[in-house]
């Protein structure tokens, strides 16, 4: 590897680990004004996705200069590869993060919904499953990423029982229906953001070991607790 190759991927790397950043600080944002009925926090989230978005174009232009100058092989290449993969998924936890800021605003004018969710929960998976998702892309450590694979059933099972849960809600009181629909579409929105956290540990996985894992993720995650 040439010296100004090595340079330009670590100038890459710290690129997408800072558009990383900037996302994971949207996603607890958008996840705390709903918890803690904050819109002045949602309102910050919507105001920082320019920045998201023009990260995300920076990404991508470094990206295709280092294929261009370099044409870089084998290790240096799936690097490149999965950065312009994670880059994207990035960007689009950006805009759930922004539609959950959208929902909150809605939710924290209105009552509370009387019903019981496991809504902190999920909440909780998500942030790990986004910061353990970054982590493994600064470690490089596919166990890691393993993990982020392993919870996101959790997750999925959490979902449903919300859908479920929310639906019997509506039934019973019609009253509720427009703030069920907004918290149902919250509950969406997070199981969006922990399919992408996904997504980029399958990426890492690829980066390090080059093995495709995206549809056949069963044949090569540990066997882990639901928690990374």
């Amino acid at each position: 590897m040439t010296k100004h190759l090595l340079s330009d991927l670590e100038a890459l790397k710290r690129r997408v680990l800072a558009m990383g950043a900037l996302v994971e600080e949207a996603t607890n944002k958008a996840i705390s004004s709903l918890v803690h009925r904050r819109p002045e926090l949602a309102e910050e989230v919507l105001l920082g996705d320019d920045a998201i978005d023009r990260m995300e174009l920076e990404v991508e232009d470094a990206c295709l200069k280092v294929l261009a100058l370099h044409q870089p092989v084998a290790g240096d290449l799936r690097f490149i590869i999965a950065v312009m993969k994670v880059n994207n998924d990035l960007e689009r936890m950006g805009d759930l993060a922004q539609n959950i800021a959208e929902r909150s605003q809605y939710l924290s004018a209105h009552a509370p919904l009387d019903v019981e969710l496991e809504f902190e929960q999920m909440m909780d998976a998500v942030r790990t499953m986004v910061s353990a998702s970054l982590d493994s892309l600064v470690q490089r450590d596919t166990k890691i990423a393993r993990r982020v694979i392993a919870s996101d059933d959790n997750v999925d099972t959490i979902n449903r029982q919300m859908f479920e849960d929310l639906q019997d809600l509506m039934r019973r009181d019609p009253d509720s229906i427009d703030r069920a629909v907004q918290t149902l579409s919250v509950a969406r929105h997070l199981e969006r953001i922990a399919d992408l956290a996904t997504n980029i540990a399958e990426d890492i996985v690829f980066m390090v070991e080059g093995d495709v894992i995206r549809h056949h993720p069963e044949r090569f995650v540990e066997t882990t607790p639901n928690h990374p």
